[in-house]
């Protein structure tokens, strides 16, 4: 009884890979692969290769910015403290202010303000407290060791996401940067094979076609 051949099986990633890598640095032998065939496989490698050296860059570079300024982070909360201070007189119209590092954006006033600190010592100055705010009402505010209004420390949680988009921003420009490399390369490239095919097809036509033969026969 015939049996029907079954078909190949794909070959595994990794030897596919290992046959791109031979043939981008022209190991492997293909009588049909021409020379800039294999400087189009160098190039997607060398594409492939600064990818990953620009995600490690710019991971490096994350990390390297969050450790750098989270000591600083920890050094302010621990010297800066946090009272209550008593709004005496409220500005008429209120402003957006606010840091994205220390409690996000918001709808917020400039509102002239007494707090004691430290110690029994009085201080009066303009703080930030909210739109509805009147007078009497009590906001948190955060002042140094002498008790004067500051703003509030940086957290953890903000240096890290800051620093992650950053690290983001920094790998989607070079990504945008190796693209266009790798485009503008396979553009010469196409530009030479073109103009190969076209000399090699100037010179092979006539004898292809025949007319080449006429020409010596007249």
């Amino acid at each position: 009884m015939s049996s029907t051949p079954r078909p190949a099986r794909p070959a595994s990633l990794p030897r596919r890979t290992g046959r791109r890598l031979r043939r981008a640095f022209g190991a492997r032998h293909e009588p049909l692969a021409r020379p800039i065939d294999r400087a189009r496989a160098r190039a997607w490698l060398l594409t492939v290769l600064g990818g990953l050296l620009a995600a490690a860059l710019a991971v490096g570079g994350a990390l390297l910015l969050y450790r750098s300024t989270a000591p600083q982070a920890d050094t302010d909360r621990a010297r800066l403290r946090q009272v209550d201070a008593v709004v005496t007189a409220a500005a008429e119209h209120g402003v957006v202010t606010g840091s994205r590092f220390s409690g996000g954006y918001g709808n917020r006033i400039d509102a002239e303000a007494s707090w004691t600190y430290p110690g029994t010592t009085r201080h009066t100055g303009i703080v930030q407290a909210p739109s509805t705010a009147s007078a009497g009402t009590v906001v948190p505010i955060w002042v140094d060791p002498a008790g004067n209004a500051t703003n509030p420390p940086v957290n953890r949680a903000a240096l890290a996401v800051s620093a992650a988009c950053t690290g983001a921003g920094a790998l989607l420009t070079l990504l945008a940067l190796l693209t266009f490399a790798l485009r503008l390369r396979l553009h010469v490239l196409d530009r030479r094979a073109e103009a190969d095919w076209t000399s090699g097809w100037a010179r092979l036509e006539p004898l292809w076609s025949g007319r080449a033969g006429n020409r010596l026969e007249d």
